[in-house]
């Protein structure tokens, strides 16, 4: 299998470390698999055009991304009915869908899964035409990202610091969301600080969802907080940091293969998280699943054990 490993330069990993010498240690590992390989390193800019020459090749079968959830989602984009594998390497900060897929975290044991070969079909989600692997947030989270970037362009602020001033800040204006939901089965009026679309159902968790058991049910799942006003948040918040979240209490949540949101006060544009990744679309927002609509490289499944006869 003649593969092409992209390296987002700026991930999480690459950026703690030289990139030259980990691109090295890749090219190492995929020698000592056998797998046939060429390993490319780019800054985030640059990722785009180096997923499309690797689609435009007729040689590559497969292309592995090496980053974080939004390089994976941006690449996801491409890759979909492009007649590519899709692998993964996770290097970036979080690596959500990474670790839904049940890629490991160890570079050696991620080129060992892809040298393996077994693939599997996973769902996307979209809204606007925009693809998102994991879900798209508005809302609070958002706020708190935009927030967070504005900080580290103009101060250099760390991330992480730079994200609790977000979040503190988006508290603090805690802006509540009036919204229509447009479902196949009907519309929903809804008041809320923080709604989040997600591909295929998660666990909820404060600011983020946790893992999801499945990646191919061809279902979003809808998770609203309930508006319980600013210290009803914080109250959630605390609780969310204690483990004590009650999904049935705290959020509401609905399944669905497609739906609109639509804001009360017409069109506008709306700041979404998508995948962690900042963007800005007009509303109303048109969303809907994709099933089975990327190929990936992932562990191969457990086989299951037959009842001892008796």
């Amino acid at each position: 299998m003649r593969t092409v490993i992209i390296v987002n330069a700026g991930a999480g990993t690459a950026a703690a470390q030289d990139c030259g010498v980990l691109c090295g240690r890749i090219e190492s590992l995929c020698a000592e698999l056998g797998l046939d390989a060429r390993v490319v390193a780019a800054p985030s800019e640059r990722i785009a055009g180096e997923i499309e020459r690797a689609v435009a090749d007729p040689a590559v079968d497969a292309v592995v991304l090496g980053g974080g959830d939004g390089t994976l989602s941006g690449g996801a984009g491409l890759l979909a009915n492009s007649g590519k594998i899709m692998g993964v390497l996770p290097l970036g900060t979080l690596n959500h869908f990474a670790h839904d897929l049940g890629m490991p975290d160890d570079l050696a044991e991620g080129l060992r899964v892809i040298a393996a070969g077994a693939v599997r079909a996973v769902d996307l989600a979209e809204v606007n035409g925009r693809v998102f692997l994991n879900n798209c947030s508005i809302g609070l989270y958002p706020s708190a990202v935009r927030q967070r970037e504005r900080l580290r362009r103009l101060h250099g602020t760390a991330k992480w610091t730079a994200m609790a001033h977000g979040a503190w800040d988006s508290l603090r204006r805690f802006r509540i969301l009036r919204l229509t939901l447009r479902f196949p089965d009907g519309p929903r009026r809804l008041s809320t600080p923080q709604i989040v679309v997600a591909n295929n159902r998660y666990e909820t968790r404060f600011f983020g969802l946790g893992q999801r058991e499945a990646l191919d049910c061809g279902q979003l799942w809808v998770y609203a907080t309930r508006n319980r006003g600013r210290f009803g948040f914080v109250r959630l918040v605390l609780r969310a940091m204690l483990g004590r979240l009650d999904q049935e209490q705290d959020f509401e949540q609905t399944p669905a293969a497609e739906l609109e949101i639509h804001e009360r006060r017409g069109a506008r544009r709306v700041f979404l998280a998508l995948d962690g990744e900042l963007a800005a679309l007009i509303a109303p927002l048109r969303f809907r699943s994709r099933p089975g609509a990327l190929t990936v490289l992932a562990p191969a499944p457990t086989p299951v054990p037959e009842p001892a006869s008796a």
